[in-house]
């Protein structure tokens, strides 16, 4: 663990606790900084978030703004939750600021007071713009203390955090709408149609203009590239250089943001270009388990998705991969406990591949259980010691495509296993 990690560890609450009232007693001691920052995009949803938080920051910095973004959680150094004007926030500024949160910050959470923490850092640092995304659901989350937002998104919903946010599909959308606000429009990603009323319920009731992919503008993959259209707009563009065929439609909401944020379409196609996010379908070859990997002359992948609908986007993946150029397959996976193995297996099933489960550092399934569960939707699941133990057996097995996936955290001790592969 890092050292702001264990700090803020030590020194706050972990528990989630889904309040604002905590949040707005803190910021009002900090002089409200979620007042003073710079024009506010706010990013909700179950997935993709991150990667369209990075597709709009992406987008903005290839037209010359300065962007700040909080994004969560991180992979291997708390500092990437924090990115002011283009640059991870250092560690002197991170801790004389957690120094100023925890003169005042009581009972706050972890995630409150990280959340307060960006928006100080934030305010007090010059940009054009602030992409904010969502912790969890959207309506008590500590990020919805912003008031008037410039533009709010939202990505597809699907299930997740049941035990906070519940089963009902309508339920976790109305949670997610909760970022929605008065005078500001939003772009809404592709939803399932329980999920897309609740949106427009919430929408109508604070009189919010919806973008909505799927009705106002689609995207596709087209010669290589992706097309983006709206009734009165066609661009040919390059595929974002994130890899999966979800991404198309990622980019597609960002692209969407980016003409709402009146961004040239010179910089939609620099920032598509440009484009990075770690653990979203990363190919590896550097560090200990690329090279490991480069050296058996196979194909290493990682992915932090971490439930039904992220599995479904990992399938789909793997499956095109597999179609171009077959080669016997592997998953390397980890996940949390509370998360749906089931759901996440079940994706994955006609995939051939054989899986060896891991734990990680933290509340993670026993590799056993996990196998147990790979089991039950046909897949071949073996467990193993650790991720290299895992590595190591697929490759001696002759695996030429091998995917570490299930989880966020599992993803950030690859990573953070060399500081080759750490993020910048």
């Amino acid at each position: 663990m890092d050292p702001i990690s264990e700090r803020l560890r030590a020194r706050h609450p972990q528990r989630i606790d889904l309040s604002l009232d905590r949040m707005r007693a803190l910021c009002a001691a900090l002089g409200d900084p979620q007042h003073r920052l710079p024009p506010v995009v706010h990013v909700a949803g179950t997935n993709g978030k991150g990667s369209t938080v990075a597709l709009i920051r992406a987008v903005a910095e290839a037209a010359g703004l300065k962007v700040h973004a909080y994004t969560s959680p991180h992979l291997v150094r708390f500092n990437e939750r924090i990115r002011l004007a283009g640059r991870l926030i250092e560690d002197d500024h991170l801790n004389a600021i957690l120094d100023r949160i925890e003169a005042v910050s009581g009972e706050a959470t972890v995630f409150e007071s990280t959340t307060a923490a960006a928006f100080l850092a934030m305010a007090e640092t010059p940009a054009d713009l602030a992409v904010i995304e969502v912790g969890l659901g959207g309506v008590l989350d500590a990020t919805n203390v912003i008031e008037r937002p410039l533009l709010s998104v939202i990505t597809p919903v699907d299930y997740d955090h049941a035990e906070f946010l519940g089963t009902d599909l309508a339920g976790i959308a109305s949670e997610k709408a909760g970022v929605l606000k008065a005078g500001a429009p939003a772009v809404i990603g592709r939803q399932r149609e329980e999920a897309f009323k609740a949106i427009e319920r919430r929408a109508a009731d604070v009189h919010a203009r919806l973008t909505v992919l799927g009705v106002d503008f689609d995207a596709w993959a087209e010669r290589g590239g992706m097309a983006f259209q709206t009734a009165d707009l066609f661009m040919d563009l390059p595929a974002p250089a994130l890899a999966g065929a979800h991404q198309i439609d990622n980019a597609a909401v960002a692209i969407a943001a980016a003409l709402e944020l009146d961004l040239p379409e010179s910089a939609i196609v620099e920032g598509l270009k440009a484009v990075r996010w770690p653990a979203r379908l990363q190919r590896i070859s550097t560090g200990p388990y690329g090279q490991a990997a480069k050296a058996a002359e196979a194909e290493l992948w990682l992915d932090g998705g971490h439930n039904p609908h992220a599995g479904r986007a990992l399938a789909a993946f793997l499956a095109e991969r597999q179609a171009r150029a077959p080669r016997p397959l592997a998953l390397i996976c980890g996940m949390l406990g509370n998360k749906d193995a089931g759901g996440f297996f079940a994706a994955l099933k006609d995939s051939q591949a054989t899986v060896f489960t891991v734990g990680f550092d933290g509340a993670a399934a026993e590799p056993a259980a996990l196998a147990a569960v790979a089991r039950g939707h046909g897949l071949a699941a073996t467990p193993a010691g650790s991720v290299g133990e895992a590595l190591d057996l697929a490759l001696r097995l002759g695996a030429g495509r091998v995917a570490i996936c299930g989880s966020l955290y599992l993803a950030g001790e690859v990573l953070g296993a060399s500081p080759e592969t750490w993020p910048v």
